[in-house]
């Protein structure tokens, strides 16, 4: 089959346009139907260049992706299967890519996933092995022909052909979850992104937001703006944090509180708030748009497309329609007094309050990490030393026992032995994280504090941000893909590990 997708992402002359189905739980219930159904009204269509078909939505059990996504296939248009980390380690997430690559599925959307919630019998145990960023690495190398160690030398497969795309999302209010957001996206474009979609969120000057700061840091691949057609219900739940990630304010929610008044209870101020989205992404240069929305119909979805056609060439009159900043929410870049977008400037950050505080325990950690951790330091070679000597011996049960009672204490330790704790600012994301982020956030936070635990506890990328900008060296957070955790090193000392070059440390060392 033809490329459409890719293609309408890649020709300058082209405007992409995908179309999100939820498949639902269960093989043949009324949901996969109506995909189907659905499928088959895009693919007579024509003006529709995917379809979107979501993994596990909202954490919940649904159809697998990949079985509707040969189906919807077969029936003439492509589709672009959510590819997330909540439920499946390494090993079966490559198994999963084979089976879609000799299915001729190509398109993907990586993501994290929304954290598991329910299941049989009780809540699953979440998986998060790899994050997008691995992901998309693993992805990069099977396109090149993956090679792994075989019996007789190194052996490599057929190179695949996927196209992989990633989410950011640019509607953070704080600095510190906007900054990390940013700084993650630059590692899954390293990592070998092909195109990039934005989570849901209604505020213009954020639309432009991201596509400034790809432009200006040479990022540059396919950008593709999030339309969801809101109802007052789903709102409320956005607006909640209900559905992590989709940032909805006060303000739009009183909106659409009046607009259900309306003897179509809101559907046509729905319609027309997506066509305007559509025309002021298509006008400020995005790739394309993804549109989403519970029970949307496909002539809906056409008429999104033709109202959102004839406002563009006027896209700037809509952006007072979009003006829906967060309370005290931060901006990457200086406002446009003229334009209601972003300067050319960046905001000044360094005179920013931070967005957590720095204790004390951080303080002493850099400090015994300037003198045991860093080559050249005195307590360097000599804890090397003594890592040489008691490797193998009968010591080396106690020097790790003692390791590991000390770093349960300080830092909630795991004992995965494959320690990430330097690079996330003396903050565990293996034990901090419930998704295990090893690169950067997720996009669920809301308001600093992390998806799983709102108002309980902090995201880990936060307080790590806001640990390295006490100091000025926020930036470590960009510095470099932190590779998933070795659990070869499981149950060992991870200071053994990391004086004698066994773990991820050991090429950057």
């Amino acid at each position: 089959m033809e490329k459409r997708f890719k293609t309408s992402l890649t020709d300058p002359a082209g405007f992409s346009v995908t179309w999100e189905l939820v498949p639902g739980r269960g093989a043949r219930e009324k949901a996969q139907e109506n995909v189907l159904e659905a499928a088959k009204q895009a693919a007579t269509g024509g003006r529709i260049h995917a379809l979107t078909i979501t993994d596990n939505p909202g954490g919940n059990p649904a159809m697998l992706a990949d079985y509707l996504g040969k189906e919807i296939l077969q029936l003439g248009i492509e589709p672009l299967v959510h590819f997330t980390c909540k439920d499946k380690n390494r090993n079966q997430m490559e198994s999963e890519l084979y089976a879609l690559d000799r299915a001729n599925i190509k398109n993907l959307l990586v993501m994290s996933g929304d954290y598991p919630v329910t299941g049989f019998q009780g809540r699953p145990a979440p998986v998060f092995d790899l994050d997008p960023v691995h992901t998309v690495e693993l992805i990069t190398e099977m396109n090149r022909g993956l090679e792994y160690p075989g019996l007789k030398g190194t052996i490599q497969n057929r190179p695949s052909d996927f196209f992989a795309g990633v989410a950011v999302s640019p509607f953070k209010a704080t600095e510190a979850e906007q900054m990390i957001q940013y700084f993650k996206l630059t590692k899954k474009i390293a990592a070998g992104a092909g195109f990039v979609v934005t989570q849901v969120g209604y505020d213009a000057r954020k639309f432009h937001e991201v596509l400034q700061f790809m432009g200006e840091n040479g990022l540059d691949i396919p950008l593709v703006g999030n339309i969801y057609i809101l109802p007052f219900g789903a709102a409320k739940l956005m607006n909640a944090n209900r559905l992590p990630g989709c940032v909805v304010t006060d303000k739009l929610v009183a909106e659409l509180d009046q607009e259900r008044n309306a003897a179509d209870k809101g559907k046509k101020a729905r319609l027309l708030r997506a066509a305007r989205m559509y025309a002021i992404m298509k006008g400020m240069g995005f790739s394309g748009v993804h549109i989403g929305g519970h029970n949307i119909l496909h002539e809906q979805v056409e008429q999104i497309i033709d109202e959102g056609e004839a406002l563009a060439p006027n896209w700037r009159d809509m952006l007072r329609h979009f003006d829906y900043p967060q309370p005290g929410g931060f901006y990457y870049y200086e406002r446009d007094s003229e334009t209601g977008l972003n300067a050319a400037a960046p905001a000044e950050r360094q005179g920013r309050p931070l967005d957590a505080p720095v204790g004390f325990s951080y303080r002493m950690s850099r400090s015994f990490h300037r003198l045991m951790f860093e080559p050249g330091k005195k307590l360097y070679g000599l804890m090397r030393g003594i890592s040489r000597v008691v490797e193998g011996s009968k010591a080396e049960s106690a020097f790790h026992k003692l390791e590991h009672l000390a770093k349960v204490a300080l830092f909630d330790c795991r004992d995965c032995g494959d320690c990430a704790l330097a690079d996330v600012a003396y903050i565990c994301p293996m034990s901090r994280c419930p998704k295990h982020q090893r690169n950067g956030a997720c996009g669920g936070s809301f308001n600093g504090w992390c998806e799983v635990y709102p108002e309980k506890r902090l995201c880990v990328y936060v307080e790590a941000y806001a640990r390295l900008k006490h100091y000025g060296e926020e930036a470590d957070l960009d510095d470099g893909i932190v590779p998933p955790c070795n659990w070869d090193l499981y149950q060992t000392s991870s200071w053994i590990n990391f004086y004698l070059g066994k773990d991820h440390t050991a090429d950057r060392l």
